[in-house]
């Protein structure tokens, strides 16, 4: 499960609140069948994964991953044989020895996993364990984690806000906006079927586009609508309000990826920018009515600052918000 939303939302407080450094003020908490809102950390069979690794400097690997074994009493003999199977799973017994500062930040955040695995807990809680690390160790991180979850088959609760993170890692997401809960669902059912524009324009890259308008008509089940605005007209495109009528205003999503060049097509640009990544090319625009939107391509289009562009999309994947 992944929280994900921007900064200040609620992500690692509602975290805290599931590990028991916030106290609950509604509600309840419930892991493995039982109610935990009054037990301390400590009891609650949970261990955590902080965004700042935590690790005590003065203590080699070995016994960073061993300390809270140790705080509960447990025999030696078991201490050495669940952080050996826990450095195996991360493939690090070779750095047993070493102490934090010898380490790089992407073996430091593994240390940090493999204190919270030797603890088999009941639910493994991540507070953006990958925000320290660059792009390259981020994915490697990323990859290591989601096989450490296939393997593990414990429940894991995953906080970020990079939403390459949520889409690849989670079997299901909650996407959060102010405090408040927007949807809730299967990775890809977000991304196909948004519940409001928020969570649209939130998942995906580039973003997806919006075009100001208003519905012109409606269908009698109210789930499909027609649309006209910035040049634009569509018919049966996704109503996602279901409290709409025709004279409304709405505003049009297309994702940059289900747009395709096409002289005849309804939307009209000025290209302003023309980034190509070299697995796809990303064109910015303007429309006639100086609304910014976005194209991306797999293919290199021989297109050039300043050239407009005509096209069109795909109505089954567009929304009306």
């Amino acid at each position: 499960m992944v929280f994900v939303g921007p900064s200040g939302c609620g992500k690692s407080t509602l975290l805290r609140l599931i590990a028991g450094l916030e106290t609950l003020t509604s509600g309840e908490i419930v892991i493995a069948d039982r109610q935990v809102m009054d037990l301390p950390p400590s009891k609650r069979g949970i261990a955590m994964v902080f965004q700042s690794y935590a690790l005590y400097p003065h203590m080699s690997v070995f016994h960073n991953m061993a300390f809270s074994l140790n705080l509960q009493g447990v025999s030696k003999a078991e201490i050495t044989k669940r952080v050996e199977a826990a450095a195996k799973i991360l493939q690090m017994e070779h750095l047993l020895d070493r102490r934090p500062a010898a380490l790089s930040g992407g073996q430091r955040q593994r240390v940090a996993i493999g204190r919270a695995i030797v603890r088999n807990p009941d639910v493994f809680l991540f507070d953006e364990p990958l925000s320290n690390l660059d792009a390259a160790l981020r994915h490697d991180t990323r990859v290591e984690i989601a096989k450490l979850h296939r393997q593990l088959g414990a429940t894991t609760i995953y906080v970020t806000h990079d939403q390459v993170e949520a889409m690849t890692l989670a079997d299901k997401i909650v996407v959060l906006k102010d405090g408040e809960v927007m949807q809730v669902g299967a990775p890809m059912d977000l991304f196909n079927m948004p519940a409001n524009e928020f969570v649209a324009g939130f998942l995906g890259s580039p973003k997806m586009n919006f075009f100001d308008g208003v519905l012109t008509d409606v269908s009698a089940d109210n789930t499909k609508a027609k649309f006209t605005g910035d040049g634009i007209k569509t018919k049966n495109i996704r109503l996602v309000s279901t409290e709409k009528s025709p004279g409304d205003s709405a505003r049009l999503g297309i994702r940059p990826q289900h747009m395709q060049l096409d002289p005849k097509g309804p939307i009209k640009g000025t290209i302003t920018l023309v980034e190509r990544l070299g697995t796809e090319t990303i064109v910015e625009l303007l429309t006639s009515e100086n609304t910014p939107f976005r194209f991306a391509s797999p293919d290199a289009p021989d297109l050039k600052v300043g050239d407009e562009a005509c096209f069109a999309f795909d109505a089954t994947k567009a929304h009306l918000f």
